[in-house]
């Protein structure tokens, strides 16, 4: 089995979408990228993206990672390289 799970946007039910509640949007915030992230989606949508938009979404993540992971959580969770 593979380090890495999608299974809320599996297992979900709930709404999906924005500005209800802190709830919901935190739900859809995780649904949302599990959704964008799938294989063939990313397939599909990553050759029709601009260089700028490949970029700024890439800056986005990043910034995000930086901002709310430590050193070892970046590791531990995001890169899965448990040697840290």
């Amino acid at each position: 089995m593979g380090k890495h799970s999608h299974r809320f946007v599996e297992e979900y039910d709930g709404l999906v979408g924005f500005g209800l509640d802190r709830q919901t949007d935190e739900y859809t915030l995780t649904y949302y990228p599990q959704k964008f992230s799938d294989d063939e989606n990313m397939a599909l949508i990553r050759g029709r993206m601009s260089d700028g938009e490949i970029d700024e979404l890439f800056s986005l993540l990043t910034r995000m990672l930086k901002e709310h992971l430590t050193d070892g959580e970046y590791h531990r969770v995001f890169l899965k390289d448990c040697d840290r």
